[in-house]
């Protein structure tokens, strides 16, 4: 499957929120464990927080990349394992529960990967998204090569059902955060910068307003219950 994400920095986007988030709960050094770290750069960027950085990802491609921005780096389909390395004091998935076969399964593992006193850190696209409402709306729901109707993703969530999903697994949420549309990545330069950057600061406070609607992503802190 060929990797088409990207790192995404910008206001209101789910990577500048989930380095908030991480940088917030997981205080104490310890090891970070990357469960589909894609091109490693959200690890490369909480290497320096963390004793020991290890980074999961299917795409065999993806292997020089994350050796770089890792200390230990992994090829690996999350759907097969069974056990990761334990005492962990935060575990990632980021855009990565979409994709498995057997979501409950990969959660209950990281789960179990968990310090006492580690924090899992999740986000899965919004399908209930005010942009796929309203497609549906006028009958359209047409799968595409990224973002929430992504081809290949083969599970679907919103705000509830992804923490009903936590739960089950036996984790507690901690906190819940919405990621905004990425307005940037969808039309491109045509906007100035001076217009952009206001623009994507009044969506992001509107997005945590009102996140079953207008988040793009769920982000959620989980620990142990």
């Amino acid at each position: 499957m060929p990797n088409v994400y990207q790192f995404k920095d910008f206001e209101g986007s789910s990577h500048r929120i989930l380095l908030a988030l991480i940088g917030r709960y997981a205080r104490s050094r310890g090891t970070l464990l990357d469960l589909g770290a894609s091109g490693g750069h959200l690890g490369e960027a909480l290497r320096e927080q963390f004793d020991r950085t290890i980074g999961f990802e299917f795409d065999l491609e993806r292997i020089a990349d994350l050796a770089l921005r890792f200390d230990q780096a992994v090829i690996a389909d999350l759907d097969r394992i069974s056990r990761l390395p334990s005492g962990m004091n935060a575990i990632v998935m980021a855009d990565v529960l979409e994709h498995l076969r057997d979501p409950a399964q990969a959660l209950k593992v990281a789960r179990a990967a968990l310090a006492d006193d580690g924090y899992l850190f999740v986000s899965v696209p919004n399908i209930a998204n005010v942009t796929v409402r309203l497609g549906l709306l006028f009958g359209v729901f047409r799968y595409r090569d990224r973002g929430i109707l992504d081809s290949t993703h083969l599970r679907f969530y919103t705000a509830r059902t992804i923490r009903e999903e936590l739960e089950r697994a036996g984790l507690e949420i901690v906190q819940t955060k919405g990621s905004a549309v990425p307005v940037r990545l969808v039309i491109g330069n045509r906007i100035p910068e001076a217009i952009m950057r206001p623009s994507e600061s009044v969506l992001a406070k509107a997005t945590q307003l009102w996140k079953g609607l207008m988040a793009y992503q769920i982000l959620l802190v989980a620990q142990k219950r």
